[in-house]
């Protein structure tokens, strides 16, 4: 690509005269204090604010414990804000701000200086906020030279960028689309269209590689799977705005990733955290999908049941990514639709790339509008020398399954795994007039154990979790559940006929008689960064070379019923009797050959 030819001397004009694209962030930027605090030079940045000598210098990290504050700080998201403030105020101090960060960047900041995906981000959001500053009715024009400097440093950061693609993955994806904004946005940087050409024949290929069959997108993390879906839906939309096609398979596997999307939002409209995850609500998506596609379901799901049509399914299985949904329903029956009971559930293999965390057979749960019991999350991506954080949430321990003598199911690495990994593989799902059946089992490279995993969802309400742990040799299995910030120092352990229970007031999760319930402190990280105190129920079995452990996960809302549960066993055969406090039981058994599901009856 040609650089433009930029008038020779700094007092001739240059006029960019861009043309107006769709930005799909825009709308999650529009905070005012963040601009006003961002013109005194005070950055709130990945859970850290840090407040900056006005001189201050782009290539020093201002937290050197932790690269990804630089990181995002280069991303420029703040611009957007500044943006808005100037659009809704006229106040020409945000966009003199915006400018002078600009500027200073590009004297300072060698174009290969981070990675490209960092670069891909600074230049959308770039041209982003220059198009609503543009926008405002208060606009006179920029300052002094400062157009030519903006484009040249566009110029500049785009020749490095595609001549610097990474090779697949979501980083790609938004590289991809930030070429894509550039020449749609800036068509003189692209004045033959060979880059636009360039940008929509990759992005299609890289959405048939990335994002399988099934709709999930190969890291297997919720978060980056829809950060991904974003960047398709942009170009999706651009595509349109310009009179431009995609090929008819990237429509087809876009629709496939919609469809994920909708499914994993929570009741409470979030999605659940499984591998490098924030939790977050990305509606927007749906309801933004929903218009392209005219899917009537996309739009029910993204306002709540307010809009739209009821989605035709409520039990989802994405087989080829492992992950797999049960949901009581979506608001049309006797529960409004936030109050609808939601698990998810992971049995399938360690994403693609570094995200992956080492969790499988996870799940969460969320009930009566509430999250019960939760993924940890992330938190950092960084390794401190006082406390390995990233070691920490990406290990077993702290997911919801069982940890096998205190080891991870894969060998921990900051990033990519390198040589054996643990795998999953999902063994049925039998789906039943008030019961759906989830049955998978994890292998470790750590240990000789296998750990199997059957989850009964039983009339809509609740939750029987079977986990049965073989093997040659002896060990210490530690069966763990992590419960939301909310139920720290709300937990309360006792006994009761059949059963030992905790309790908070939003779930109670039952045990057999004989198990031994401790409440160990953990942490929840809602967003990057940023940690919370949570409690973590641990049941331990030690020496055995093979345990069962039974979880009965009773969702506590208004109309309450208290419950409890008795095992008999006999050979193969697995008899679990669930009694109400009227007496009347719900009745399961089931023969176990080679861990499949042989002879599942039940009275219910």
């Amino acid at each position: 690509m040609l650089l433009p030819d930029f008038p020779k001397k700094k007092t001739d004009a240059v006029q960019i005269n861009p043309r107006r694209v769709f930005c799909v962030i825009e709308h999650a930027y529009q905070n005012h204090e963040i601009a006003e605090t961002v013109c005194r030079n005070r950055f709130t940045i990945a859970g850290t604010t840090l407040d900056l000598e006005s001189s201050f210098d782009w290539r020093v990290n201002p937290l050197p414990d932790d690269e990804e504050w630089q990181i995002e700080w280069h991303k420029f998201y703040y611009g957007l804000d500044l943006a808005h403030a100037f659009l809704q105020t006229g106040d020409v101090k945000f966009l003199r701000v915006w400018e002078k960060l600009v500027r200073s960047f590009i004297r300072q900041v060698p174009v290969d200086f981070a990675s490209a995906d960092v670069l891909a981000r600074r230049v959308q959001n770039w041209i982003y906020a220059r198009q609503i500053f543009a926008e405002a009715r208060y606009f006179k024009g920029l300052s002094g030279d400062f157009e030519r400097e903006f484009l040249a440093g566009i110029a500049a950061q785009t020749k490095y960028l595609r001549e610097n693609l990474t090779p697949e993955r979501n980083h790609r994806t938004l590289e991809l689309y930030a070429l894509f904004i550039v020449a749609l946005g800036l068509p003189q940087l692209d004045k033959n269209g060979e880059l636009l050409r360039l940008a929509m024949r990759e992005l299609h290929e890289n959405i048939l590689s990335d994002i399988q069959s099934d709709g999930v997108h190969r890291e297997q993390s919720t978060h980056y799977h829809c950060t991904v879906l974003r960047s398709f839906l942009g170009a999706k939309v651009n595509a349109r705005r310009f009179n431009l096609k995609f090929p008819e398979s990237f429509d087809e596997r876009l629709l496939k990733a919609c469809e994920f999307a909708m499914h994993i939002h929570r009741p409470d409209g979030v999605i659940p955290a499984f591998s490098d995850s924030d939790t977050g609500d990305y509606s927007d998506l749906l309801k933004l999908a929903g218009k392209i596609f005219e899917r009537k379901d996309f739009l029910y799901a993204a306002t709540r049941g307010r809009e739209g049509t009821a989605p035709r399914t409520s039990n989802t299985s994405f087989k080829e990514s492992g992950y797999f949904i049960q949901r009581s329903g979506w608001g049309a029956g006797e529960n409004s639709f936030t109050d609808e009971g939601f698990l998810m559930f992971d049995c399938g293999r360690l994403g693609d790339g570094g995200h992956g965390h080492y969790d499988l057979l996870n799940i969460e749960i969320s009930a009566n509008g509430k999250p019960l019991i939760v993924d940890s999350r992330r938190y950092t991506y960084a390794e401190n020398n006082d406390f390995n954080w990233r070691k920490y949430f990406k290990g077993t321990a702290v997911h919801n399954t069982v940890c096998v003598d205190g080891k991870d199911q894969t060998s921990y690495r900051r990033g990519k795994p390198k040589g054996e990994i643990a795998h999953g593989k999902f063994i049925e799902r039998l789906s039943l007039p008030n019961l759906d059946v989830l049955c998978g089992a994890v292998f470790s490279p750590n240990y000789a154990t296998i750990h199997t995993r059957k989850i009964f969802f039983i009339k809509n309400s609740f939750w029987l979790i079977h986990d049965n742990l073989h093997g040659a040799e002896n060990h210490k299995f530690d069966l763990r559940f992590h419960l939301t910030p909310a139920a720290w120092n709300h937990c309360r352990t006792f006994q009761t006929e059949n059963n030992a229970v905790v309790r908070t007031s939003e779930v109670a999760l039952l045990f057999e008689k004989h198990r031994e319930i401790l409440i160990e402190p953990s942490w929840f990280s809602p967003a990057y960064g940023i940690k919370h105190r949570a409690p973590c129920v641990s049941v331990v079995e030690k020496d055995s070379n093979e345990t069962d452990f039974y979880t009965l996960v009773v969702p506590l809302g208004v109309r309450e019923v208290s419950l409890g549960f008795t095992v008999k066993k006999g050979g193969a055969k697995t008899v679990v009797e669930i009694c109400r406090n009227d007496t009347t039981k719900e009745v399961l058994s089931w023969e176990l050959n080679d861990d499949y599901l042989e002879d599942l009856k039940f009275d219910l």
